[in-house]
């Protein structure tokens, strides 16, 4: 699941970041509204966290852009301010949820995964592909029952490709979905995760369940 955090205060996206990425999640940081808009209308995000208030848009302008261009992705306010007409106003301009600093972190993921599980997104709380599933909020795939050990980027990565099952997904677009914005395209990151995750794979089935197509990508069909 990825995630944009559009913050202007470094220390609460160092907090953000690492929290959520301890729980699964792969998170890019923003710290200007423009910057964000930028990234939000450029990737596929799962959801954003949108602080208020941004030293060159406020969240409510943030969110109404991000309306108008169609983008309806979840959207949750991060604000100082518990004032219930501030309140009426974030949620009239389009966000899904808001939040008051200070936050718990285990509310706020409480706050992602009932997000994430409204009809309106891409987002099923348990993936499955013949006798696999991989349950997004516990973290946990399964291959006939029995538990399989992922990483969390092997994790995301699988998730990634069952969303897509069927489909061809380039490298830039796994880059673009299950790395953040700090990785290197250079690296041969993708494809050591990709065999990795073969191998844990392939020892339950008879053929290769992820399969290469060259200078094209990968997939699960």
């Amino acid at each position: 699941m990825k995630i944009l955090s559009i913050e202007d205060e470094k220390e609460i996206n160092t907090y953000l970041k690492t929290h959520l990425e301890n729980n699964g999640f792969n998170v890019d940081i923003a710290e200007t509204a423009e910057g964000g808009l930028f990234l939000a209308h450029s990737n596929d995000y799962d959801l954003i966290l949108l602080d208020l208030n941004l030293p060159d848009k406020n969240g409510i302008e943030v969110c109404k852009e991000l309306r108008l261009k169609e983008n309806n992705v979840p959207i949750i306010i991060l604000s100082v301010n518990s004032d219930t007409q501030d309140v009426v106003s974030l949620l009239n301009s389009g966000s899904d949820d808001y939040l008051i600093k200070p936050f718990k972190i285990t509310e706020l993921i409480a706050r992602i995964h009932a997000l994430c599980r409204r009809p309106r997104t891409i987002n099923h709380e348990i993936l499955s592909y013949n006798n696999l599933t991989l349950n997004i909020n516990k973290q946990v795939v399964k291959i006939n029952d029995k538990k399989i050990y992922l990483t969390r980027k092997e994790f995301s990565l699988l998730e990634y490709l069952l969303r897509n099952k069927g489909s061809v997904v380039s490298r830039a677009k796994i880059l673009e979905n299950v790395w953040d914005q700090e990785a290197d395209i250079f690296s041969n990151t993708i494809e050591t995760h990709v065999l990795n995750l073969r191998k844990k794979l392939n020892k339950y089935y008879n053929k290769s369940l992820i399969k290469t197509y060259s200078g094209r990508g990968y997939a699960i069909e």
